[in-house]
């Protein structure tokens, strides 16, 4: 299933989501001019959990800056043309609703927490891990949890393969987002017994950072006013 776009209006420009989706393409188009260096700027920029707590068993590239600040660099970068476009994709859909409710400024604080304890939530299940962790896929299943709060019953028009045919529909949120943090809760329980083969010891998805941003985003989204009918600029 494929989100193509919600049936929210807003009441406000969302400058912030269009702010972040143009700085993660910039960073990404960096990423290509990179070469054969983009690998020693993933571990300087990207979260590499043993860095974190500083056991690593091997010698890494290390950040120019304090290592937590990766925690925020992280989620400017990405792997591929597909990983920046299908998380420009959900933030565009969902992130407008979200920044509506809570304002500009709340937003982006909401926006990089969220980003923060997704990575910290993918460390705390692998925390010697050597793999780079990297991509907005945390912060942006933060902008979901919180959608799925405020917006339960709304439509998301949706693409939908069938067979060698593809139709839209409109699902409920509540039944989209659901279903998206179950498989990714799953999948993270899943790469515990098998880090071979999914999650990110194997250089894949970090599942623990998608469900861990999405329970956060459910959390902090109603702390700093997701509810209110008051926009704060």
């Amino acid at each position: 299933m494929v989100p193509l776009r919600d049936d929210n209006p807003t009441t406000i420009t969302p400058y912030v989501t269009y702010g972040l989706i143009a700085a993660n393409v910039l960073v990404f188009l960096y990423e290509l001019s990179l070469g054969d260096q983009l690998t020693q700027f993933f571990y300087s920029w990207a979260v590499v959990p043993c860095q974190l707590t500083n056991i690593c068993r091997v010698s890494l590239p290390v950040s120019p800056f304090p290592e937590w600040t990766t925690l925020i660099s992280s989620q400017f970068l990405h792997a591929g043309f597909l990983h920046v476009a299908g998380n420009m994709l959900f933030l565009w859909i969902f992130g407008n609703n979200v920044e509506d409710r809570l304002g500009h400024i709340k937003f982006v604080i909401f926006y990089l927490a969220c980003g923060v304890l997704a990575s910290l939530t993918q460390w705390f299940f692998s925390p010697a891990s050597v793999i780079p962790s990297l991509g907005a896929s945390g912060a942006i299943a933060g902008v979901m949890g919180a959608y799925i709060l405020r917006y339960p019953q709304a439509k998301v028009l949706t693409l939908l393969p069938l067979g060698i045919f593809i139709t839209t529909v409109r699902i409920p949120a509540f039944f989209f987002l659901g279903f998206w943090f179950v498989q990714q809760a799953f999948n993270g329980v899943t790469s515990l017994n098998a880090p071979a083969n999914v999650g990110m010891e194997s250089g894949g998805v970090a599942y623990w950072a998608h469900a861990g941003g999405f329970v956060f985003g459910a959390i902090l989204g109603p702390l700093l006013g997701l509810f209110s009918e008051d926009n704060e600029i």
